[in-house]
């Protein structure tokens, strides 16, 4: 049984045959081909942080396959009274055939997977989205970007921190620029580097968001305020300056460069309107490939029962 946690616990071989399932699973679905290949499956759903795309790709997701989503948020839990995350993990464990979870701690969703029965699949914490990073690099496929130098630009958090271990077993070249005080963490940024000695990846970072675009493919971006930082609006707003993808910045980037948002996205800040709209068809396929990807990983993870 595999669990799906960081896209460190995974060879290139590995991730690419997602991919491909996601790839083969968006064309039946664009023919209305709906293929049950989780049939009569339950997926339980746990949200600690709220969401809009992952409820709904799940949801939606996994009906398409052929089973049913069960969303549990905190307050529908007996987490929310003390019962230790073990003994949930046990319980619900017993009850679904996969669980999804949204929380803040990685090191809870870590503990849940150790005493689950089922895979369990990181829809989010605050050190990783795993899932997000799976829906760009296919969409960068749909793109034509299949080894593409890649600018990320703002804040050395969960996206970012994706973004490095995709590069890194990927192989290709990943430039990260944050504003001094917002960089990566360093474990994360060792162990990328561990895996891109392997691979061949480069990986380059600084604190000149200009230098970082020049002559790439791809540029992207995240939130300067995420779920739970909301106090600190005012002072990452002053601290970010100068870290919006606007299009003096997306100049820089090849000709036929696109950009990448995993949303929301909030325009004035670290994207200019008019580069969301500009980009604004990448950008929704990206939002869409959500569903598409997430059902790929499914039907892998449920492929590797009993191996």
């Amino acid at each position: 049984m595999r669990h799906f946690l960081t896209l460190a616990d995974f060879s290139k071989d590995e991730l690419l045959e997602m991919i491909d399932l996601a790839i083969k699973i968006k064309k039946e679905t664009k023919e209305r081909n709906f293929v049950p290949y989780l049939e009569k499956q339950t997926l339980g759903m746990i949200f600690e942080k709220s969401s809009t795309r992952t409820r709904v790709s799940f949801e939606v997701g996994i009906y398409q396959l052929g089973g049913v989503g069960l969303f549990l948020s905190s307050s529908d839990l007996q987490l929310g009274r003390g019962e230790p995350l073990k003994d949930t993990a046990r319980v619900i464990s017993s009850m679904v055939d996969m669980v999804m979870i949204r929380t803040y701690k990685q090191s809870d969703l870590e503990e849940f997977a150790r005493y689950s029965k089922v895979p369990v699949i990181n829809g989010l914490t605050d050190s990783y989205h795993p899932l997000q990073l799976m829906t760009d690099y296919l969409t960068m496929i749909e793109f034509g970007k299949t080894n593409p130098r890649v600018a990320y630009i703002g804040d050395g958090n969960n996206m970012a921190h994706s973004w490095v271990y995709l590069a890194a077993i990927m192989g290709f070249e990943l430039r990260v620029a944050t504003p001094k005080g917002y960089e990566c963490d360093e474990a994360v940024v060792q162990k990328a580097l561990e895996l891109a000695s392997k691979s061949g990846a480069k990986l380059i970072f600084g604190n000149d968001p200009k230098e970082a675009v020049r002559g790439c493919d791809v540029v992207t971006t995240d939130t300067w305020v995420s779920m739970g930082q909301e106090d600190e609006k005012e002072k990452r707003i002053k601290d970010f300056k100068g870290f919006m993808v606007d299009s003096n910045l997306m100049s820089l980037a090849k000709s036929d460069a696109i950009f990448l948002h995993c949303l929301p996205a909030y325009r004035g800040y670290e994207v200019s309107e008019e580069v969301l709209e500009k980009y604004a068809d990448v950008v929704f396929i990206e939002a869409e490939n959500r569903l598409h990807t997430q059902k790929g990983i499914m039907v892998w993870l449920d492929s590797k029962r009993g191996e």
